[in-house]
């Protein structure tokens, strides 16, 4: 057996990973994220509001050949095993022990490998990245120019994070811009990754905007930079966090590749380091460092006996808490809620509901994880409205609004399951439902004003806005053949952090479609400060929905 093992040791390494990843894929339960992206899969497309497509094409294949969990992870499960195998290519020291060993104390990689989620995808291209990045450096040669331009636009259709690789890698080497197969693999990249810039163009930078300047912006707390630091360590262990990131640090680059993962590796952590300063900053945004991290600290650890020796003896430490994880993700026996709400809450009450609502499309109320869920268990149609004081997701885009218009559906809320006569006891809340015989809601309704700022003096109580209005051609002949809709528009105010006010607007969807664009008069009636404003339509019992950008005031 151990001359089996001697000889055969990297298949046996990268085998039992790949089983063990795809036990866990087939008796676990979907993440919400999970179910969000294999909506995606439902509507292929270039870009979408959160990702780049890459994470919905991989589902979208990996469905096709098994139609349920083992599906929907099969090809991040199968990345995830391949970026392990060219991580352990791109360390120069060969020392292939040492690699399973850190691979095996990196909690995150096991327990999260075989999950469907952007972070899969985006680590898995940053190695390969890496590998035609060394051998482009080697050998300015026009065939590793283009498998560089390939890996780099593959890790921009992974998750926009993928800059933050590019970007340090190229600050690693001034050499890169002397060299002219640096601006053609850039214009390869840049003509690759035009249809997912023209989708953008279509969208209006939906996700550019969403990401730069409308998420994460809660008022700055010292937990946030206190949690990011903590769930580094984490990530990167838990308990071998404390030898691999140190080793890491202290390892002196000895090659091209070594120098511009390392510079990755202190660039994206002090990006986000800062980051934090802006608002919380979720633990695996950091995912593609695992990289030069696992390469880093396997060539220091390869020189540093002690080191290395202390990794295999907390060894044990980790692989226990991993098993334990992995028993309590497929196993309903941990009295954590936190556990149970993300693997275990969602057995049986589907299979309930679709009953209750008798298979017709069922509209949640701002829950795009708890739509996507649901059609997943249930493969009944669903529709989230989104509450115009939350985010957008894509079902603003998709066009399941669009077939819903008009239509019998079942309406689902679990926030005020109380005002509803029919209720249903889940493991996620008490979920209110009723019947509506003839749907509609308008959030695919869209009041563009003319400029993006507005400024009220000092003196000044009412605004005067120009607005246009970009209505769907099934919304309008539904507007237009049903002049008993109870529709309302409001503009709601918003301050840096929170919602402020609404404020009523004489206009309804009947002289939206009339007039094409009409100009709005509102009273603020705002202390001076910097406000965002928001229209939103209401139809009937249901709640407003988003229905414009976020308009900046200005009050002196």
């Amino acid at each position: 057996m151990y001359r089996f093992l001697q000889k055969n040791h990297r298949t046996v390494f990268y085998t039992a990973w790949f089983l063990l990843g795809l036990f866990q894929a087939a008796f676990t339960y979907l993440i919400d994220d999970e179910a969000y992206y294999w909506t995606y899969s439902r509507f292929l497309d270039w870009g979408y509001f959160d990702h780049p497509p890459m994470i919905g094409l991989l589902i979208k294949m990996g469905y096709a050949i098994f139609p349920n969990e083992i599906g929907v992870r099969l090809f991040p499960l199968l990345l995830n095993v391949f970026s392990l195998f060219l991580i352990e290519q791109l360390t120069d020291k060969k020392n292939p022990f040492l690699f399973y060993t850190i691979a095996f104390s990196i909690a995150a990689l096991q327990l999260s490998g075989f999950i469907a989620v952007p972070d899969i995808p985006l680590i898995f291209f940053t190695a390969l990245f890496f590998v035609c990045y060394k051998r482009f450096v080697q050998t300015w040669s026009l065939l590793h120019t283009f498998l560089l331009a390939l890996s780099t636009v593959l890790l921009f259709y992974s998750k926009y994070h993928a800059v933050l690789i590019v970007f340090f890698t190229l600050l690693s080497n001034k050499k890169l811009f002397t060299k002219y197969q640096t601006y053609l693999a850039g214009f390869i990249v840049l003509l690759l990754f035009a249809p997912h810039l023209w989708w953008q163009y279509q969208h209006d930078w939906v996700s550019f905007r969403y990401h730069l300047f409308e998420s994460n912006v809660d008022p700055y707390k010292p937990t946030y930079t206190i949690e990011y630091i903590i769930g580094q360590l984490l990530i990167a262990g838990p308990i071998a966090g404390f030898i691999l990131l140190p080793a890491a640090f202290l390892y002196k680059p000895t090659s091209t590749t070594e120098k511009a993962l390392q510079f990755t590796l202190w660039g994206v952590y002090i990006f986000f380091f800062i980051s934090s300063f802006r608002g919380r900053i979720e633990a695996n945004w950091t995912a593609p460092v695992l990289v030069p991290l696992m390469i880093l600290s396997h060539q220091y650890l390869a020189s540093h006996q002690r080191w290395s020796k202390w990794l295999l003896r907390l060894l044990p430490v980790t692989l226990v808490m991993v098993t334990a994880a992995r028993v309590f993700m497929i196993v309903d026996i941990l009295p954590v809620r936190a556990v149970k709400k993300m693997y275990h809450y969602w057995h049986k009450w589907p299979a309930v509901m679709k009953e209750k609502t008798k298979g017709l499309p069922v509209v949640f109320f701002s829950s795009y994880q708890q739509a996507s869920k649901y059609w997943f268990y249930t493969g009944q149609p669903t529709f989230s409205i989104n509450h115009y004081r939350g985010r957008k997701n894509n079902f603003n885009f998709w066009p399941i609004e669009d077939s819903l218009l008009g239509k019998p559906v079942y309406y689902v809320e679990r926030y005020n399951p109380e005002t509803f006569s029919d209720s249903l006891i889940t493991g996620i809340g008490t979920m209110g439902y009723r019947y509506v015989p003839s749907y509609a809601s308008f959030s695919r309704v869209h009041i563009a004003t003319g400029k993006k700022k507005y400024k009220l003096g000092e003196k000044e109580k009412t605004l005067a806005m120009h607005c246009s209005f970009e209505i769907p051609q099934e919304h309008k002949k539904y507007i237009l053949s049903h002049s008993d809709l109870q529709d309302s528009v409001i503009v709601a105010v918003f301050d840096k952090w929170k919602w402020i006010k609404d404020i009523p607007v004489s206009l309804s969807l009947r002289e939206m479609v009339d007039s094409k664009e009409k100009t709005l008069t509102i009273s603020p009636e705002l202390e001076p400060g910097t406000y965002y404003l928001r229209f939103a339509i209401k139809n009937g019992f249901l709640h407003a929905t988003h229905s414009s950008h976020k308009i900046k005031l200005v009050v002196d």
